[in-house]
């Protein structure tokens, strides 16, 4: 049950990635599959994207992560950015500036390594100093807070059932996106994962990939936050790109 229902979330991640753009049998290698054999098909559907370089993703999140308003999205604060005037940058403290938060930590995948260290699909634009508070923790569930960001984001010992290290808590209107961002990641880069330094959330092979308690928990952020309008905009803008 627990292998369908992941595989189940990837589907969707990536139904969402193409909504109004998917190719005429963009998915028909990928039919009537379940399991590892699904999660490779879809690898095989998306490996090979176009790769940016990590100065043009400032340019990408002017498309990929703009408010209504105009101003920048920011996941981790509640604070109000312009681009290209409040890029990081020095920071001394919360809405000093925004910065290029993987969201996937880049230590997992080895640093700056092509094409994850500038795959849109797990960067997003994020205050610099609670990226800064978030460094390259898991994240997880958080009790009690050390650190408390102003949109509710929390720094402290995981409470979620078999983790007990320190993690980063993004608010729950954010968590099925971080999830379904999670579980493209373990499938596009399928072919090398076990070749990462990894994390407490990874567990080296292709399928699942992740830890007992970190798919657990992103099944359950995945399923509680569903879909919104938003992330169906930021993903065909990432897809356009």
């Amino acid at each position: 049950m627990i292998k369908k229902i992941v595989l189940i979330a990837l589907f969707l991640v990536f139904s969402v990635v193409s909504f109004s753009q998917i190719p005429t049998g963009y998915y028909t290698n990928a039919e009537g599959k379940t399991g590892a054999g699904l999660k490779t098909a879809l690898y095989d559907i998306i490996k090979g994207h176009t790769s940016i370089s990590y100065s043009e993703l400032w340019t990408a999140f002017k498309t990929t992560d703009k408010t209504s308003s105009g101003t920048v999205w920011d996941v981790y604060s509640n604070c109000t950015f312009t681009f290209g005037a409040n890029q990081c940058g020095n920071y001394s403290g919360e809405c000093d500036c925004y910065n290029r938060e993987h969201s996937f930590p880049k230590s997992w995948f080895g640093g700056e390594v092509a094409p994850m260290y500038t795959d849109l699909f797990h960067l997003y634009p994020t205050d610099g100093y609670v990226n800064n508070m978030r460094g390259n923790l898991p994240f997880g569930e958080v009790t009690t807070a050390t650190y408390t960001s102003g949109n509710g984001s929390k720094v402290g010992t995981c409470s979620y059932t078999g983790y007990t290290g320190v993690v980063f808590e993004p608010v729950d209107e954010y968590k099925g996106d971080f999830a379904r961002s999670y579980f493209y990641m373990v499938t596009r880069y399928e072919n090398v994962i076990a070749t990462w330094p990894g994390c407490d959330m990874i567990d080296g092979t292709q399928f699942p990939a992740f830890t007992t308690w970190a798919r657990n928990m992103l099944l359950k952020w995945s399923t509680n936050d569903p879909v919104s309008q938003k992330e169906i905009d930021r993903n065909n803008a990432v897809y356009d790109i």
